[in-house]
């Protein structure tokens, strides 16, 4: 997710809020290493725990919103698009390769990539809808289709109708009607309805104007790490892979 200039200057608190996601990330991942590839016990690391979901819905909630808010500002959007799929594409190899059973085949990168680009094709459309409407019609289009995937319509736990089961079949993973009887991937974030959240930071960028200029000397290193978000996650997990795997391998 490239992090974006604009022509009058930075706006450092979008880096700041990017780059303590990144670090919650770095600890979350750290963990799913140790207790899930490792094979080491946690008395209160559990993904399916309502903390660490929560933990984890945070970490991708403020990295696809502040990536749609970046959206407006960039230079060049289509480029920034391709680059991010050219990475997604990477990371399915790699996985699919050399660890199959954490392959990512349609992950936030991949997510990443498609929202740039399709809001690319209709970002005229959309920049003639107020941006109070759009972003209240993004959000409740989320809430609603945020359990797609799992073959209902509604939020989390609130289930509001279950969808045809036929809709699932053709196994379109990709746009958020995955089959997963035979569908899995360790890292997955379809389409719908992630678009409809990305699309509520391009509207929040109609709303919300941070301040720009120079950060607070004590938010500078959170500002450095959120320049380089992109950088920061294709290296994160090899790097801490790696030194779990060193660590190991030292202690015996």
């Amino acid at each position: 997710m490239p992090v974006l200039h604009t022509k009058t200057g930075r706006m450092w608190l979008p880096d700041a809020l990017r780059g303590l996601a990144l670090l919650n990330m770095l600890a979350y991942h750290t963990m799913y290493d140790w207790v899930y590839v490792f094979g080491h016990e946690s008395s209160w690391y559990n993904i399916w725990a309502p903390g660490c979901h929560v933990w984890q819905q945070y970490i991708c909630w403020s990295f696809i919103l502040l990536s749609g808010f970046s959206f407006p500002l960039a230079r060049k959007p289509v480029e920034n698009g391709l680059l991010v799929a050219g990475c997604a594409a990477l990371l399915t190899f790699v996985t699919a390769v050399f660890m199959p059973s954490e392959s990512i085949w349609f992950g936030v990168l991949h997510l990443n990539a498609a929202a740039v680009l399709l809001t690319c094709l209709v970002y005229p459309l959309l920049q003639r809808v107020p941006a109070g409407v759009g972003l209240a019609a993004s959000a409740a289009l989320f809430a609603l289709t945020n359990q797609l995937p799992y073959g209902y319509l509604g939020f989390e736990n609130w289930r509001l109708c279950a969808l045809p089961a036929g809709l699932y079949r053709a196994n379109w993973f990709w746009l958020g009607f995955p089959d997963l009887t035979r569908f899995t991937s360790a890292d997955y974030f379809p389409v719908l309805p992630w678009l409809f959240l990305f699309w509520c930071g391009v509207f929040l960028a109609r709303i919300w104007h941070p301040g720009r200029g120079e950060a607070p000397a004590a938010l500078r290193p959170l500002c450095a790490v959120g320049r380089n978000t992109l950088l920061v996650y294709m290296l994160h997990q090899p790097v801490i892979y790696g030194a779990l795997w060193a660590g190991h391998a030292l202690l015996g």
